[in-house]
């Protein structure tokens, strides 16, 4: 597995246990999550599988694009509101990970943008 590979699996799994952790909070089911939280993992698992940028891939809130639908996307965000800050307590090692890739992958340019760039010179 490469480490791009490994980066996109610790995405995965951080998404998961964000909508883990605001579930159980919010939806009170227990250890499952309730059917609306388990929709919504399952299209940011699509999101992230369909991503673009694949190779440098940058953390879906420093993205420049929005590839969610606005309903799923206002969702992603409460989700990441109140999970976000928890992480670290629940997943201290992940959320530190997950910090450093959005300050590495922050520049990222989109494929259309890196593919209307001519070399000069």
């Amino acid at each position: 597995m490469t480490n791009n590979q490994k980066r996109l699996a610790r995405e995965r799994r951080t998404i998961q246990l964000m909508i883990g952790i605001y579930c159980r909070a919010r939806h009170r089911q227990g250890k499952s999550t309730c059917a609306s939280c388990q929709q919504l993992t399952a299209y940011a698992m699509q999101r992230v599988d369909k991503c673009t940028f694949q190779d440098a891939k940058p953390t879906c809130a420093k993205c420049p694009v929005h590839c969610y639908n606005p309903t799923m996307r206002e969702q992603v965000r409460e989700v990441m509101r109140y999970a976000g800050p928890r992480m670290v307590l629940h997943h201290p090692i992940l959320s530190i990970l997950h910090t450093l890739d959005g300050m590495r992958f922050r520049h990222a340019v989109s494929p259309q943008r890196q593919r209307g760039k001519q070399k000069t010179g």
